[in-house]
């Protein structure tokens, strides 16, 4: 009972430390609230700049795609109990997160500056690109998507069922809207730096790869369901419209 019971503390603990980072991307991509962000800290060379950001990306972008791969499921499956892997994957990437937002060194030099409605616009799509990634997670199951399903159910004694395959609000036009609403997050800006630009452009590249992999996961999931699934829906950018298809 003591185990169970340290599962779902260690659970909680991860999450409690996911929403800091989170809470605190907010403000590093907007340089808003902060003290350090995206544009706002110490400035050093541009050829050091870039080498220590791409290190940092690459430093979070590795470990939080090859830790979701079903190898590396089951290779710490043999030392590392179920409930807590979940939570143990939210964990590594939050920190790795935190040490980017740490030791990122901020570019500052304008690449574009928007004003007046246009700035409104971008400022507007940031925020729905949050209200979108965020909405997604609640959509499926928030839960479970974080660890904390699986340590509850650790506590009673029972283990979490297999995940059937659903296609709730969002997932009807894409199929991934989390993804979708990073990318608002990340080029939606009406002050873009070359900084700031790095660090969209990376990004996509991540998204773009990482998802091909997780694709093949779940279409070794989910077999021939998830396969009609992809012909029906986009990954990414939603059909303005559906002529020419029967």
């Amino acid at each position: 009972m003591y185990a169970r019971l340290l599962i779902l503390i260690y659970a909680i603990a991860s999450y409690v430390i996911f929403l800091a980072s989170f809470l605190y991307a907010f403000g590093f991509l907007s340089n808003t609230v902060v003290p350090k962000s995206i544009d706002i800290g110490e400035r050093v060379g541009l050829g050091e700049a870039i080498a220590v950001n791409l290190l940092l990306l690459g430093a979070f972008a590795i470990p939080h795609s090859v830790m979701a791969r079903p190898f590396f499921k089951r290779g710490w499956a043999r030392f590392l109990p179920v409930a807590c892997q979940r939570s143990t994957y939210v964990l590594v990437s939050s920190l790795l997160l935190v040490l980017l937002f740490w030791q990122w060194r901020p570019i500052p030099a304008p690449v574009w500056k928007v004003e007046g409605f246009a700035s409104w616009v971008l400022t507007g799509i940031y925020w729905l690109g949050w209200l979108l990634a965020v909405a997604s997670t609640y959509m499926i199951d928030h839960l479970d998507l974080f660890g904390l399903r699986q340590a509850f159910l650790a506590l009673r004694g029972t283990k979490a069922s297999r995940t059937e395959f659903r296609m709730p609000l969002l997932y009807k036009i894409v199929r991934h809207p989390l993804m979708l609403g990073f990318l608002l997050i990340f080029w939606a800006t009406p002050e873009m730096s070359i900084g700031h630009l790095l660090f969209a452009t990376m990004s996509t590249l991540y998204i773009l790869i990482a998802l091909q992999f997780e694709e093949r996961d779940l279409i070794a999931d989910f077999g021939a369901t998830y396969q009609q699934y992809r012909q029906r829906v986009p990954m990414l950018l939603p059909r303005i419209s559906r002529g020419g298809r029967s």
